[in-house]
């Protein structure tokens, strides 16, 4: 990325309203603070910083931040606010660096090729690290770390610790036994319980309204019983 200068004005009044004022002109509320000076309130041109954010180094860029009145200074990004519909800029807060004092960044991780177990193997790809913390001087920032994946049969992985890296200008920070990406074999599907399989073939009970006309129909036979030994017994009487 080439060497980018953002421009911003130090505003003095705060608050929603200004904020909105700020945004109607084209512009956005940020702060500028770190290093020995105090925190400024400035407002800045939005494109400015989305080219930065959108860069190849994203918001580990260095660029330089001048203010209006005050010189310049060597600046990163630190944080942003977009707009959750629009997605448009809403606030910034700038970081003031010094060249010569190492810092600590997050660098991001990106994995390269495909690899056998997923070609050959039918496996899957899993990225679980996708960021490594570091330490050095601004200068020394890089853009990512490329990861080549392509030689991962189903259960390996490769590390943090594997990162080829100089070491005389970087200090990786996160765990070197932090895994980046594995490949796994797929999960299978589970097979049904032969309990719910036998339950899905069983043979539907008999409805409630059949069983009940049954019932009655027995029990009226019942009932008829006693009437025809009154009768037998008034025959023998005659």
């Amino acid at each position: 990325m080439e060497k980018l200068t953002v421009e911003a004005q130090p505003r003095s009044e705060r608050g929603k309203n200004q904020a909105r004022q700020l945004r109607r002109a084209g512009l956005v509320p940020a702060v500028v603070y770190g290093g020995a000076a105090e925190p400024a309130s400035v407002s800045v041109n939005p494109r400015l910083v989305e080219k930065i954010l959108h860069s190849e180094a994203g918001h580990n860029a260095v660029f330089t931040l001048k203010i209006q009145g005050q010189g310049e200074t060597p600046a990163m990004i630190r944080d942003w606010q977009p707009d959750p519909v629009q997605g448009s800029l809403l606030h910034v807060d700038f970081l003031r660096i010094a060249m010569d004092v190492r810092l600590k960044v997050k660098v991001p991780v990106h994995t390269r090729g495909e690899a056998v177990g997923v070609k050959q193997q039918g496996g899957i790809l899993e990225p679980v690290q996708r960021e490594v913390e570091v330490e050095c001087l601004p200068s020394d920032i890089p853009d990512e770390f490329g990861v080549d994946v392509s030689g991962l049969s189903i259960g390996d992985s490769v590390r943090v610790g594997d990162l080829k890296i100089d070491n005389r200008k970087l200090r990786i920070l996160t765990d070197p036994e932090r895994v980046i990406a594995h490949v796994v074999a797929p999960k299978a599907e589970e097979e049904k319980p032969a309990v719910e399989a036998a339950v899905a073939v069983e043979a539907p009970a008999e409805p409630e309204v059949v069983r009940k006309g049954k019932a009655e129909a027995e029990g009226e036979g019942a009932a008829a019983a006693p009437g025809a030994e009154t009768e037998k017994k008034n025959e023998k009487k005659k």
